[in-house]
């Protein structure tokens, strides 16, 4: 399946089948946005509750560490998700944040039927896709049946002997100032980890907010990546979210999805780990 699905295409998939709609704005004003507008039927989903467990101590983990997997089952079926669910999710910003982060998490309990609003609600709205107010009353599943994790992810020594080595790249998507140690607005200090590479996620996107097409996002991944495999690949942000962005990404060019630092710059900066600035 596509991970990316376009407002039109939303609107014809709507009358044909049931669709669990996932509204994946986050930040300390989101549940009063979700409650004044919301795509008619969508269910919040909290960046912070839902898609991260809790983040007792940032440097073993970072600040949006993974759930728990048996927990997180629980969430997916308190929204009334499971094996045989159409999910479609998204979130305010064009660029798909937490909605990729969602994406990516159901990716990796084996959900395969998931797809990310390309340009997120703004587009939806434009096009026309219907809305409601106030809440919206989910019909509970059982939890999801997961085991294990299926993508695959590393940790900060996995990152660090990445660095260390040509058979694999390390890939920072975090805007260029942040990369550079220009200025860090989140976390503690200021920089990148050594021999990590720049492609900031929001090369991933046109124009109008959309990501490029597949064809682009091929040759344009292609041409970073080099001679190394997806598998030989890792990325991350400031906390392991917006990395979700480019590795859909990825997914949309057609291929199999890279590693994932969860922990990100949050955990590295934290840690007492070498840090680098400047290109």
């Amino acid at each position: 399946m596509n991970p990316l699905i376009t407002p039109a295409e939303l609107l014809a998939l709507l009358p044909t089948r049931p669709v669990v709609l996932l509204d994946a704005r986050s930040g300390p004003t989101a549940r009063q946005a979700y409650e004044a507008q919301h795509l008619r039927g969508a269910l919040p989903i909290d960046l912070d509750q839902d898609l991260a467990g809790p983040a007792a101590n940032p440097a073993e983990g970072g600040r949006h560490p993974l759930p728990d997997l048996p927990a997180f089952a629980r969430v997916l079926g308190r929204l009334g998700i499971g094996p045989d669910s159409q999910v479609v999710v998204y979130d305010d910003k064009a660029a798909a944040n937490a909605a990729a982060r969602c994406w990516w998490m159901l990716r990796a309990v084996g959900h395969a039927a998931v797809q990310v609003l390309d340009g997120g609600l703004g587009a939806a709205l434009t096009a026309g896709v219907p809305t409601s107010a106030g809440t919206e009353t989910p019909i509970p599943a059982p939890p999801y049946p997961v085991d294990v994790w299926q993508l695959s992810t590393a940790t900060a020594d996995d990152v660090e002997r990445a660095t260390q080595s040509s058979s694999h790249l390390v890939i920072d998507v975090r805007e260029a100032g942040r990369y550079r140690g220009e200025f860090e607005p989140i976390d503690l200090v200021a920089g990148h980890i050594p021999g990590a590479v720049s492609v900031p996620f929001g090369s991933n996107l046109a124009e109008d907010g959309t990501y490029l097409a597949p064809a682009e996002l091929r040759q344009k991944y292609q041409e970073v990546f080099g001679s190394h495999a997806p598998a030989e690949v890792i990325f991350h942000c400031g906390s392991g979210v917006t990395a979700c962005h480019s590795l859909l990404a990825i997914a949309q060019a057609g291929w199999p999805i890279p590693q994932l630092y969860v922990g990100s710059w949050s955990e590295w900066s934290r840690s007492g780990r070498p840090i680098a600035t400047g290109e």
